[in-house]
């Protein structure tokens, strides 16, 4: 459910007075100066002024794309392309690399390379060429894929090639106009402390055009500063994903007799998605046509996220004309991943939430590891704050650790870099609700492909059991309980949008409810103040989480809400969770309970 409220700007995930000056030249100017700046300053190209001069007589549009510097945040960049200071250019992305080059070189690891990327949106290649040619020549070498690579296969490279760092150009499942910069470290996780904020002041450091470098691609490729990979990385990574494999006596038995249903929604996936299947045995993928090339206008959808009804239309109906088993589909850069599978008993195709398809596969790794090998005694399921709370009983029932994180899989990527460096714990499964998950330590980002691939084992498990995936799914609801989660975001833009964020957030922080939908709060975390705070006695202890503006309400019967504002749009997000006693049960809560978490923030 979303609500709207007004207008406002956000991009890279943090919000900007429309007044800011940019600093980019060296001196404050408004956004007329900056305008006229790249018009006239032999820095840019013909093409870009081009652009420019097209828009000479539409004052809101070059307001929209100079009245700010497009963002660095901690996730790097994204935004819509274009020419202009708030638009992902080349010049911005140039700009990025420079301050993560200074950053590089301030920590004298350049010896050790960056891995970059890419996707098939507009610009995606050219993007990857730009930050690779700042980086050689600022002396870093750069590792280029030669095509469109999926995220996990990225967070594959850096830790393969022994990197420093990595660069994946990709908007994830944004609109087509958009398109983004993402920047890992050598561990293979998207950056967190103190690498984040450290990236992030250097790129801010950088005020001025002529500070920033390039060079020529061809003396780059002779200095030995920018070399192609593909085939030898794509190898290893497909072996890694086969490494994972539990149950390749049930695939070699079922296998050629499921029937599977993939789409890459115009994105990266196909390729690897289709090998690893392939290759383990399944033989009847059927890949929806419409949907399988790259495309960066994503001409199906009208934007390419598979937690998104629409994104299943087509695949849908392949998938009822052969009588599929399960249908896939995974978003353009394929570290998310959207199921539907077949009721046997009516016919439906059910949708799995990403806490669902996480629980499932996580249920079968973790069970099936155990049932053939044992697990150890320090065995982790690792689920971000805002995931389901069955993923807790999962871990409960086989005795394993049930390690919560912050919100985005980086600080999931994060964890399994601790367990390795303490050697105390040992990473079994991790997963966020937004439709990411992880099998195995090869990466440390989510990956719909080795979810696709290990989705696809697990109902050729259940085969010979003749069970279907939805059946293990109900079957788990029996074993775990009925537990349904939802979100809920209300969009509030413009300046007055931002204010009234900050005040759901003070409000509830101040004042925190004793009950929500009637379920009492047993217990109130605040993430940004590192308190739990039992609301019978009292007593407070820490998270034991970094520092994040987010709220959780702990209540009876297993229930809870979370209240957090969004990272990279003008939304506050309610999640919430409950626990039925049946699917129709859970249902009917959810939805009394979401319809109480509105009703209390309209009182603010």
């Amino acid at each position: 459910m979303t609500i709207c409220v007004s207008t406002y700007k956000i991009i890279g995930g943090f919000a900007k007075s429309r007044h800011m000056p940019s600093l980019i030249g060296g001196k404050d100017m408004d956004y007329k100066d900056i305008y006229k700046e790249w018009l006239s300053n032999p820095y840019f190209d013909e093409d870009t002024k081009k652009e420019l001069q097209d828009i000479a007589d539409n004052e809101n549009e070059k307001k929209e794309r100079f009245y700010m510097d497009l963002e660095f945040g901690t996730a790097g960049l994204r935004g819509i392309i274009g020419a202009g200071t708030n638009r992902m250019n080349i010049y911005t992305v140039r700009k990025a690399t420079q301050g993560l080059a200074n950053y590089i070189n301030k920590a004298g690891k350049a010896s050790q390379g960056v891995a970059i990327a890419f996707d098939s949106r507009h610009m995606s290649p050219e993007f990857a060429d730009e930050a690779a040619l700042c980086l050689a020549a600022n002396g870093i070498k750069a590792y280029v894929f030669e095509s469109l690579r999926p995220t996990p296969e990225l967070s594959f490279a850096v830790r393969e090639l022994g990197c420093v760092a990595g660069i994946n150009v990709t908007a994830s499942h944004n609109p087509p106009e958009y398109n983004g910069y993402k920047v890992y470290w050598e561990d293979g996780a998207q950056i967190t402390p103190p690498h984040d904020t450290g990236i992030m002041d250097e790129v801010k450091a950088v005020t001025d055009w002529n500070t920033v470098k390039t060079m020529d691609k061809a003396e780059a490729v002779e200095k030995g500063l920018y070399e192609n990979i593909g085939a030898a990385i794509d190898d290893k990574y497909i072996e890694e994903l086969k490494k994972q494999v539990i149950h390749w006596d049930s695939i070699k038995e079922v296998g050629k007799d499921l029937k599977i249903v993939y789409t890459p929604l115009h994105g990266t996936g196909n390729i690897p998605a289709r090998r690893v299947l392939k290759e383990i045995g399944f033989e009847n993928v059927y890949v929806v046509p419409e949907q399988e090339l790259p495309d960066g206008d994503f001409p199906t959808v009208s934007y390419p996220n598979p937690e998104a009804e629409e994104a299943f239309a087509l695949g849908l109906a392949l998938g009822k004309k052969i009588d599929a088993d399960l249908i896939l589909a995974t978003d353009p850069d394929a570290d998310r991943l959207g199921v539907y599978v077949k009721d046997s008993k009516t016919g439906e195709y059910h949708s799995l939430t990403g806490n669902m398809s996480g629980c499932l596969i996580g249920d079968y790794v973790i069970g099936q590891r155990k049932e053939l090998y044992g697990l150890p005694k320090d065995g982790a399921f690792i689920r971000s704050i805002v995931s389901t709370n069955m993923a807790d009983a999962i871990a409960a029932y086989y005795g394993i650790e049930l390690v919560e994180v912050l919100t985005g899989f980086k600080f999931i990527g994060q964890k399994i870099l601790e367990f390795e460096t303490t050697g105390k714990g040992t990473y079994l499964f991790g997963m966020e609700e937004s439709y990411g998950c992880l099998t195995g330590t090869y990466a440390r980002d989510k990956d719909a492909v080795v979810a696709s691939m290990t989705l696809c084992e697990a109902a050729a498990y259940y085969k010979t059991k003749n069970m279907t995936l939805w059946d293990a799914m109900l079957a788990m609801y029996e074993r775990y309980g009925y537990y349904k989660d939802d979100v809920t975001s209300i969009t509030l833009k413009g300046i007055e949008g931002l204010a009234k964020i900050q005040t759901i957030m003070n409000t509830l922080r101040d004042n925190a409810p004793s009950e929500i939908g009637g379920y009492k709060v047993t217990a109130v975390r605040d993430y940004k103040k590192d308190t739990i705070t039992d609301t019978a006695t009292g007593a407070v202890k820490p998270t034991g989480l970094p520092s994040s503006n987010v709220l959780y309400y702990e209540m009876t019967d297993d229930a809870w809400v979370c209240v957090r504002p969004s990272g990279t749009e003008p939304k506050v997000k309610f999640y919430l969770g409950v626990k039925g006693t049946s699917l129709e049960d859970a249902d009917a809560k959810s939805k009394a309970l979401s319809e109480a978490v509105l009703a209390m923030i309209n009182k603010i």
